[in-house]
């Protein structure tokens, strides 16, 4: 029987081909038979998870919310020492400095990752600055968030911090961070669905032994998660799942 492997659609574009090469590492180092699927947009990404298609799934912490206090879903890993911090970033051009100089009917680009939104509405409160005082620009890419950013069409954008790290030089020297959040207990996580059954230890097994050997931490260093994974428990998820719901709050 083959398992669907989700993986949350927000990871840099390099990364691409490495998440092809964990999907290959487990399945031979499990037994078990993974179809990996790399949604292109996170409408398809809920759109796979709502027709139940996916039993086992790399989902960031708001996704990750819903699917094990509604759907169900049994947490048994994150990545090691990766945690879900963002980053509010301007262009060079841009008088801003700080968070506190950006102002009410400001233009924030930004993709449809609702827990990069979530962290970066508190980040905007020491401007005194809530969501309905935002003109929300959706972009399908941090790419795209960078270039409005560059091009003065949006005074900010919201970015995952990797994915920020990952932008080109050229990029980078062209746009500046106002703030970087530093939670440090929230992040990406791996679920599995109940009804996988008997596959999951086998599963879980082989994904938390990947940095046991150099096969496997060549996997996990173009992952760009060279600490590998650790075990995440229902607990965890409950004490992440509690932390979410009081930046909701």
């Amino acid at each position: 029987m083959t398992h669907n492997f989700l993986v949350a659609p927000d990871f840099a574009p390099e990364r691409f081909a490495s998440w092809h090469m964990l999907n290959t590492a487990l399945q031979k180092r499990s037994g078990v038979q993974l179809h990996l699927l790399t949604p292109a947009s996170a409408a398809e990404h809920a759109a796979i998870l709502s027709e139940g298609l996916a039993e086992v799934v790399y989902a960031n912490p708001f996704d990750a919310t819903h699917m094990v206090r509604t759907l169900g879903y049994i947490p048994f890993a994150r990545p090691k020492l990766r945690y879900d911090e963002m980053v509010i970033a301007c262009s060079t051009g841009s008088q801003a400095q700080s968070v506190e100089d950006l102002r009410p009917g400001c233009r924030i680009a930004l993709t449809d990752n609702k827990d990069i939104r979530l962290i970066g509405l508190r980040l905007l409160e020491p401007a005194d600055i809530g969501e309905a005082d935002v003109e929300w620009v959706l972009v399908d890419s941090y790419q795209a968030a960078a270039r409005m950013a560059i091009k003065g069409e949006v005074d900010a954008a919201f970015f995952l911090a990797d994915a920020f790290a990952s932008l080109s030089r050229m990029t980078r020297s062209q746009i500046r961070p106002l703030v970087e959040s530093a939670i440090h207990d929230i992040s990406h996580v791996l679920l599995a669905h109940p009804g996988i059954g008997t596959s999951l230890p086998a599963i879980s097994s082989a994904l938390l032994q990947l940095h046991a050997d150099e096969a496997g931490r060549s996997v996990l260093e173009a992952l760009g998660m060279s600490e590998g994974f650790e075990p995440f428990s229902q607990e965890d998820a409950e004490f992440m799942i509690d932390l979410m719901d009081t930046l909701l709050d």
